[in-house]
């Protein structure tokens, strides 16, 4: 994989995939040289926020996702950063992610699903 990316030099998608097979720490460095030949790439925004969410840095986390739904809101990311958010107790911000992907896709289930739980919750929390 290494020869490949010494061929590949200036190939973000090449540092992505070599990021998924070795340690944390090269993980991390394929990772950051990704998104400095493509910014606009969310996986390396999502890898490393589940990096940092596995290491309980859940604010560094949110930040990570949040660049990248800054370029590009998608699904993916605001349900991602959703289920941070109740992960961390947050139910007012899981709320507004969801709502937020269900304007881009209404009849996705676990979004709605997550989003109702968190309702629920903040009901519960008065």
């Amino acid at each position: 994989m290494t020869k490949l990316i010494e061929k590949a030099r200036n190939n973000a998608s090449a540092f992505e995939k070599r990021s998924e097979y070795c340690d944390r720490d090269m993980a991390k460095s394929d990772l950051t040289m990704a998104t400095e030949l493509d910014p606009l790439r969310t996986y390396p925004y999502k890898y490393r926020a589940a990096v940092l969410m596995d290491v309980h840095k859940e604010a560094e986390a949110i930040a990570e996702l949040s660049r990248a739904i800054d370029f590009k809101p998608d699904i993916q990311l605001l349900h991602l950063r959703a289920a941070f958010y109740d992960s961390m107790g947050d139910y007012v911000s899981t709320v507004r992610d969801c709502e937020a992907a269900l304007c881009l896709d209404s009849s996705n289930g676990d979004m709605l699903e997550l989003c109702n739980k968190a309702r629920e919750r903040i009901i519960e929390e008065k």
